[in-house]
């Protein structure tokens, strides 16, 4: 299969790994930063680990687990590679700097793929030689237990380098979506943007309390959203669809919407609700929360597994 050349061990690097040697691809990983992609490894054995625990891989870890080397140089991480997955920091200057050096380095047949949460490929790839094979896939994180990548192309990315992309991601299990055009956050940010705005605003209005919005979301949105979009979750709520569903409550969703201001996080607001998670969960808590978070997004995939 084809070798797959991972540009940043960090968090999503790493993730990303897990993604393409679970599916059959040997992978090399670099990371900029001394050692930094030799510790990835042993922290994707230990994902690899808790996913065999979970049956959600059922080759051994250790053997998915060789496929993925580090590399010591991004030469030899790209060498042989048909697609680049880059996951370097959230800066306009280092991505523009990165994506340069892919361009330079690899053949003109090779996917040079972003996995920026926000910065559209037009600011990092406009005067490059090869910018028609350059695109954004934006993962969510973790993206081997959420499977969503969004494909985001620039203006010149040639329609090719999207499906070629879209067929590889569902190769390996995710599950692409395509954006037609660039927008500011791409697609799942801005519907996540949009709830998460309207969050604080119920906070510092003094309607509810931090934790009970979240309840809002865990026991009722996110039991329907965890398999269901907004547009088939309205469909089934009214007897005649859609179109049913606008006549019916049309008035009363604009309504709510057009008092739906910017929220741009006043520091007031943010600290009430960072205080109610501190007291709900101290810092030092966090790695080991987030580490629960994982196994319950297996025990939901393995459940959504069954169901289909």
């Amino acid at each position: 299969m084809d070798q797959i050349a991972v540009v940043g061990a960090g968090l999503i690097g790493r993730a990303w790994a897990i993604v393409f040697a679970r599916a059959g691809h040997t992978v090399r990983l670099w990371d900029k930063l001394p050692g930094v992609a030799d510790r990835a490894l042993a922290l994707v054995a230990e994902s690899l680990a808790d996913l065999h625990a979970a049956g959600l891989v059922t080759e051994p870890p250790a053997t998915i687990a060789a496929r993925i080397t580090a590399a010591a140089t991004l030469a030899d991480c790209l060498a042989g590679a048909a697609h680049v997955q880059e996951n370097g920091p959230e800066r306009l200057a280092p991505k523009q700097e990165i994506f340069a050096e892919l361009d330079r380095l690899c053949g003109p047949e090779v996917i040079l793929a972003s996995s920026t949460s926000g910065i559209p490929a037009s600011e990092f790839t406009a005067d490059l030689p090869g910018r028609a094979r350059c695109l954004v896939a934006h993962p969510v994180n973790p993206p081997y237990l959420i499977p969503l990548v969004e494909l985001v192309g620039a203006p010149w990315t040639a329609p090719a380098t999207i499906a070629r992309t879209r067929a590889l991601m569902e190769r390996v299990g995710q599950v692409p979506v395509t954006a037609y055009k660039e927008t500011r956050g791409f697609v799942l940010n801005r519907l996540q943007a949009a709830l998460v705005a309207e969050a604080f605003r119920m906070v510092r209005d003094g309607v509810m309390s931090a934790e009970d919005v979240d309840a809002c979301v865990k026991d009722g949105l996110g039991l329907r959203w965890s398999f269901m979009g907004p547009f088939e979750t309205i469909d089934l709520n009214a007897p005649g669809g859609v179109a049913d569903y606008a006549g019916r409550f049309g008035p009363l969703m604009g309504a709510i919407t057009e008092e739906q201001t910017p929220f741009l996080y006043d520091e007031e607001t943010v600290s009430r609700v960072a205080g109610a998670r501190r007291a709900a969960l101290p810092l030092d808590g966090i790695e080991a929360r987030s580490g629960w978070r994982d196994r319950r997004l297996m025990a939901l995939i393995a459940h959504k597994r069954r169901q289909d």
